[in-house]
């Protein structure tokens, strides 16, 4: 898992958003880790899917209902924000980053890993539409003045849960706001 790899090498600590939370694993990724942790998803049941999987391994995730063309971006409040495998048409995308780099403290991380534009012809999941997939120059011109921790454009072999299986195209980005 990406961000396991991620929360291994940085000092990942305090109030952290998981956007696009889906199935949960992130966010009680996190949780396990002692964060604060809030999922935000645009699906009833994926929050609810989140909250059992939260329950089962006795932690605590801050579930809300948000859709991210609406979503309410507070300049400075979160110390890590993470969006795995969240994919939107790109007037949301553009939004949604524009919203990340405003929300996350100064010192903070923005961690996220993503389906290229290449990963159509994997058939090992993602969007099957060109428009919700992204490219590099995304995060490299919204996060310029950002300290770029990690950054990875290429093949992985995911598997997790039942929608990211064998290999596959992703972006993997890791910025630092700078303080």
């Amino acid at each position: 898992m990406f961000l396991a790899e991620m929360q291994r090498k940085l000092p990942l600590s305090g109030d952290a958003l998981a956007i696009a939370e889906g199935e949960g694993r992130n966010a009680v990724f996190l949780a396990e880790q002692g964060m604060n942790v809030s999922a935000w998803d645009y699906a009833e049941s994926g929050l609810s899917i989140i909250n059992k999987l939260a329950d089962s391994r006795g932690v605590r995730v801050d579930t809300k209902l948000v859709d991210l063309n609406e979503a309410v971006w507070q300049q400075n409040k979160w110390d890590e924000i993470v969006c795995i495998f969240g994919h939107f048409p790109e007037v949301t995308r553009k939004k949604t980053l524009q919203g990340v780099k405003e929300s996350v403290k100064p010192g903070g991380y923005f961690i996220t890993e993503v389906y290229s534009h290449y990963q159509i012809p994997y058939n090992s999941g993602g969007p099957q539409n060109l428009e919700l997939l992204y490219k590099p120059e995304e995060f490299l011109n919204v996060f310029a003045d950002w300290r770029i921790v990690h950054f990875f454009m290429g093949e992985v072999v995911r598997h997790e849960g039942d929608l990211h299986n064998g290999l596959s195209h992703v972006i993997q980005f890791v910025g630092q706001k700078i303080e």
